[in-house]
């Protein structure tokens, strides 16, 4: 079996690592850097490109380039954060047929799992390319707080990108892997994970391979995305402030705002002010105008306190579900590049009473740890026993809509959970069970996971009849739900697969046609290669011919001039077989320039061999 490798799938950037002789490494991408930005455009010619080549047609290109994409996964259109993200971002967001939030690139659409196959297939290339051998199976990470839809989504992501994904586990776990997969000794850890779209925490107990996790909490829609549109908002205020102009509603200037405010953001990480300096960013009658400003990390630091201060709600909860006191927490470990910032880390140590451990690097250890993982599944490391927990309740609708939760969040899996319903009303011939998930109080309010009937039920007065509802959950987060009626043993059972919003026949329509683009790009590229090759040619051909014409005999010109001719039509043309069959032949008849050349140098040395001898 090959190597299981590591895929931290991230709303901004990706990473992708393996296990080498027991030590974990990340793979670096073709450009040299660790990290990819999980960003993908589509060119007019209809080539895709993904990571940093997408990035920067994005400021060009701003409606044919779809970056956050994490944030639409499992989501419904009409949903309070689709809605935000579609206002936001310079692409279009429509609605599916199933209802599904989906991304259109002129008359395309695209669902969020096929957007994050292409990055997920281009961490698979990554891989490829650097170990030097095929990589079908992967562990990828998805956020602590995701629901069952979103992970659902993230394994047909994986699918659809050629990958088998033997484990989906949560970036706080991945994170404390990679932190204690030596630790011997017993301790308690806080993942505090601030990435580009999602907020995690994770309370954890580790000790001689052994990864507990006690408690998780944290917010699917927020991160570092929210910090950048709020730096956006206020440049945007201060240009209309000056100028009149509304930037917001021009979406190549919002582009360029926004990669302005992530690269302030960064720089004001190191330092205390920064200089934003944007020409040619709009015009009007009296001509072109430009954004210049200056930006104080305490201006930022005032903007996006409020966003920040989000995270510590989560902080509590997780400590108070663990049953564990702040001064008990041991380490905490920072997870994201948003927790680079001073002001994050500033009040995460407040909140806990220390200081974050930071000998880990908070964009890798993700994907470091999922590659852990896979190589304890493939028996390259000690196994590590971990325990994870559902990170939201799960439970059925009662009568009025009530949603009755039978395994509450933060449970350990696999786990089983059994109680007895009755009927409603008298006379009951069936009854319908309806699974949910959430943390709400009325089932309209949670995720409806599937709904099945137990029927028939003998006519009895209501409350008499007596229904086991029993769910398990398996180490994969697998959901099995029954329903037994008691007093005739009749039972009915149903495995819960959460929706990605993409039906079986959509993930193998979306492969059939991932797999003809990548004949369509190989093609592509290997036009690219005959063209620079016959280019090459053709530049040195051209050149002998017009240096050596007089000492060739006419006949050998005339050949390769007519074969450079047609070389240059076929690279017009666009052909590869003409062009590598025009290739060969220039590349034959220019060989005999230089025989006819080495030739008369061999004549000319023979005959001042024959003077001398004459002499």
């Amino acid at each position: 079996m090959g190597k299981i490798i590591g895929i931290d799938l991230g709303t901004t950037n990706s990473c992708v690592a393996f296990v080498d002789n027991g030590e974990p490494r990340v793979i670096p991408n073709p450009e040299g850097s660790r990290t990819t930005p999980s960003v993908v455009s589509f060119a007019k010619d209809g080539e895709r490109r993904v990571g940093s080549v997408a990035k920067r047609q994005g400021v060009t290109h701003p409606e044919s380039t779809v970056f956050a994409i994490k944030r639409l996964m499992g989501l419904s259109f009409d949903s309070e954060q689709a809605q935000k993200h579609a206002r936001l971002a310079p692409y279009r967001v429509v609605e599916s047929e199933r209802g599904d939030a989906w991304v259109q690139i002129e008359d395309k659409r695209y669902s969020p799992p096929e957007i994050s196959a292409m990055v997920l297939e281009k961490m698979r290339e990554v891989a490829e390319s650097f170990l030097g051998e095929d990589v079908t199976d992967a562990i990828v990470t998805v956020p602590a707080y995701f629901n069952d839809a979103q992970r659902s989504a993230t394994i047909a992501a994986g699918k659809i990108a050629g990958l088998e994904v033997r484990r989906i586990i949560n970036e706080p776990t991945a994170a404390a892997l990679a932190y204690g997969f030596e630790e011997k000794e017993g301790k308690r850890v806080a993942v505090y994970d601030l990435g580009g779209g999602t907020f995690d925490i994770s309370i954890l107990e580790i000790a001689n391979g052994v990864f507990s996790v006690k408690s998780t909490a944290g917010d699917t829609h927020l991160g570092g995305e929210d910090i950048d549109n709020a730096l956006v908002e206020e440049l945007a205020s201060r240009f209309q402030k000056s100028s009149g102009i509304d930037l917001r509603d021009d979406r190549v200037a919002l582009q360029r705002l926004k990669e302005q405010a992530e690269k302030a953001k960064h720089e004001l990480s190191s330092s205390l002010e920064t200089e934003i300096n944007l020409p040619f960013i709009a015009s009007d009658e009296t001509g072109p105008k430009h954004l210049e400003t200056k930006l104080k990390r305490s201006e930022l630091e005032i903007l996006v306190s409020e966003i920040v201060d989000r995270t510590l709600g989560p902080c509590g909860q997780a400590l108070t579900d663990a049953g564990i006191k702040r001064e008990e927490i041991d380490e905490i470990l920072l997870v994201g590049g948003q927790t680079r910032m001073p002001m994050v880390q500033s009040k995460v140590s407040d909140f806990f009473g220390k200081a974050p451990y930071k000998r880990v690097n908070p964009d890798e250890v993700v994907a470091m740890g999922a590659a852990l993982q896979g190589a304890a599944l493939a028996g390259e490391v000690e196994e590590m026993l971990l325990l994870d927990v559902t990170p939201l309740s799960l439970g059925v609708e009662t009568g009025g809509g009530v949603f009755h939760k039978l395994i509450p969040r933060n449970t350990t899996v696999p786990t089983r959970a059994r109680e007895i319903f009755t009927t409603s009303v008298d006379n009951q011939s069936f009854v319908p069970i309806h699974v949910l998930q959430g943390e709400r109080e009325m089932s309209e309010d949670n995720k409806s996971l599937a709904k099945f009937e137990l029927a028939p039920i003998l006519p009895a007065p209501r409350g008499v009849p007596e229904i086991e509802v029993t769910f398990d959950i398996d180490a994969d987060g697998v959901v099995n739900v029954s329903a037994k009626d008691l007093g005739t043993s009749r039972e009915q059972a149903i495995r819960v697969v959460a929706s990605s919003g993409l039906s079986e026949e959509d993930i193998k329509r979306i492969i059939e046609e991932a797999d003809a683009y990548k004949t369509t790009d190989e093609k592509r590229r290997e036009l690219a290669e005959l063209r620079n090759a016959a280019e090459a040619l053709l530049y040195t051909s051209e050149r002998a011919v017009a240096e050596c014409r007089e000492m060739v005999p006419e006949d050998v010109v005339a050949q390769v001039e007519a074969d450079i001719e047609t070389l240059h039509q076929c690279i017009e043309n666009g052909d590869a077989i003409a062009i590598r069959d025009s290739l060969e032949t220039l590349e034959l008849s220019a060989y005999k320039i230089a025989e006819a050349m080495y030739g008369s140098v061999d004549l000319e040395a023979q005959a001042e061999g024959e003077a001398q001898s004459d002499s």
